[in-house]
């Protein structure tokens, strides 16, 4: 039988994101042993509530949550996306409360913790979210950093422009400095950006199978995501959701989803309308490189989704 891969998840929940959380705890080949939370869709406080929530919804309240950063490294977050994810992040339904507490520990001493406990290589870590938390790990436990045997983030984007500025992804914008530092760690990473995520749309007629099959997890999901639909049929003109974060968490379950190619990457940390930008660099890699995401079957990638998420009812 082959080793479950240890699994962090680092978030900001976020409807995308509460779907990733509910995508590793039904997949049989990761073990999710910790979820950090940090700022970004909504306030560090409700992000954290919502991560407890949602492993409670799934029956995982034993999955430590540990808080980690209220706020980018350096500059004051200008905005969140509560117009999108709803004033909580759940699409505006409130899950019941956890019975399990907050992690007494930050995020970033819970995350070195785990990974100093574990053979170096062996845990692949999948920030859904800013990289803040990351970037501070980096910084104050080097020795932990270097141990990871992966990072799956889901941010940036490579030749489609930004969602929340015409330059810039969300998560990369939230905290521009924490992504270079990321970026130019020369930690494993594979950038899962919006030229993989924008083409993959869970249609409704997809939500509708896990709801009706996925007991009271997948009704709960379907739920959830009624607010993210209407968003994206108002922003983008399409009938259904991109499921951002679920594809990241796709890669991080099953290596080798996404077609990738090792690229330079740099962060526009400047003040003016690039910020936030992930500047891809097409030419030979000179420095650390990442791995960027260029394509995926979108079609097989929403039915591992569905399907994973219509298991709860089994």
């Amino acid at each position: 039988m082959t080793a479950r891969t240890p699994l962090v998840i680092d978030t900001d929940p976020g409807i995308d994101d509460a779907l990733a959380i509910l995508l590793a705890l039904a997949s049989p080949e990761v073990d999710l042993q910790l979820v950090t939370t940090v700022h970004g869709n909504v306030e560090l406080a409700q992000t954290t509530q919502n991560a407890l929530r949602v492993l409670h919804l799934a029956g995982r309240p034993d999955v430590p949550v540990a808080a980690g950063a209220a706020g980018p490294l350096v500059h004051p977050l200008p905005e969140r996306a509560g117009h999108v994810h709803g004033a909580a992040g759940l699409g505006g339904v409130e899950l019941p409360a956890s019975p399990a507490t907050v992690d007494p520990r930050p995020a970033v001493v819970a995350l070195a913790d785990l990974l100093m406990a574990h053979e170096p290589g062996t845990v692949t870590v999948a920030p859904i979210g800013p990289l803040t938390n990351i970037a501070l790990l980096l910084h104050v436990f080097p020795e932990a950093a270097a141990r990871i045997g992966r990072v799956v983030w889901m941010g940036g984007s490579a030749t489609r422009g930004g969602n929340v500025t015409a330059a810039a992804e969300f998560n990369a914008w939230a905290d521009p400095e924490a992504a270079q530092a990321v970026l130019r760690s020369g930690l494993a990473v594979t950038m899962v950006g919006l030229d993989v995520t924008m083409p993959t749309v869970l249609t409704e007629a997809g939500i509708e199978r896990f709801r009706d099959t996925g007991g009271r997890v997948g009704k709960t999901a379907a739920g959830i995501l009624r607010q993210y639909v209407d968003s994206a049929r108002d922003r983008y003109g399409i009938d259904g959701v991109v499921v951002h974060d679920a594809l990241a968490l796709t890669e991080a379950i099953v290596p080798g989803t996404l077609t990738t190619t090792r690229r330079d990457v740099v962060v526009d940390t400047t003040l003016g309308a690039g910020r936030g930008q992930t500047l891809v660099d097409r030419r030979a890699v000179a420095g650390h490189g990442v791995e960027v995401a260029e394509s995926v079957d979108s079609a097989a990638a929403v039915e591992f989704l569905v399907e994973r998420l219509s298991s709860y009812g089994t």
